[in-house]
């Protein structure tokens, strides 16, 4: 028997929404939020993220254009996390460090983490006060331009965005995969055949529509799957090389 709480219950009524009502989220919502991400785990306690709120219109419509989707520039809020080594960096520099160890991949993917526990916080709050959310990966199609219109400075690097609002759509719950492929007790445990062991996952996803093509049933997980790894976004391929470009070290060898 499923244990439930009020908690539990409206993680597993999440939704991905895309489209919003003009209904503004008050200041006050806003702040609790926040104070939500102050208070996310953190690697070593360093906070080594911070948050862009973006409210600029125009800034708005610029980074649709980088995720290619339109209703990035309608979100009534985005929040853009992003890695952070340059605030610690720099408060180490003024106490008389001088080493490099702040622009290694520890720092680095200490940051990443930090940036994503606390987005995923952050959206559970929102969904817990009545909202609505989605999560942006598409900011990395072109993370350099990401860069440049966020005036990131060295040694900090764009993450994941998120887009909260009060929800004009109610989209179907997605089928997820069976968790007994995705729990391994002690160590991984490889299948012989994958096709046959999500077979029935791969019909449920096809019973799914998607609200971006509302009038198309999408394609079977397998299927997604392939279409991923063909279609391939040239500005993703290029990520490593603009970290580097931050001035992160990729040691490399």
């Amino acid at each position: 028997m499923d244990m439930i709480n009020e908690t539990i219950a409206l993680q597993q009524e999440h939704r991905t929404i895309r489209e919003f009502t003009d209904e503004p989220v008050a200041k006050e919502i806003m702040d609790t939020i926040l104070r939500v991400a102050q208070r996310t785990a953190t690697s070593n306690g360093m906070q080594s993220y911070s948050i862009i709120r973006v409210t600029d219109p125009e800034l708005k419509e610029a980074i649709a254009r980088v995720g290619n989707q339109a209703y990035i520039a309608r979100e009534p809020e985005l929040l853009i996390f992003i890695v952070d080594s340059y605030r610690n960096g720099r408060i180490a520099l003024e106490k008389g460090y001088n080493g490099e160890a702040h622009k290694d991949m520890d720092r680095f993917f200490q940051g990443w983490t930090d940036a994503c526990l606390a987005a995923q916080n952050v959206v559970l709050a929102a969904e817990s006060l009545g909202l609505g959310a989605n999560y942006l990966g598409c900011i990395l199609n072109d993370s350099a331009k990401m860069i440049e219109l966020l005036k990131l400075p060295e040694l900090t690097f764009p993450v994941v965005g998120v887009g909260l609002g009060y929800p004009n759509q109610t989209p179907q719950l997605k089928p997820r995969m069976d968790m007994s492929l995705r729990v391994f007790e002690n160590s991984y445990s490889t299948l012989d055949d994958y096709l046959a062991a999500i077979a029935e996952y791969d019909q449920e996803m096809q019973t799914y529509y998607d609200l971006r093509n509302a009038n198309k049933r999408v394609d079977s997980f397998s299927d997604q799957v392939v279409s991923k790894l063909v279609n391939v976004i040239p500005g993703r391929q290029d990520i490593l090389n603009v970290i580097k470009s931050q001035g992160f070290n990729l040691m490399i060898k």
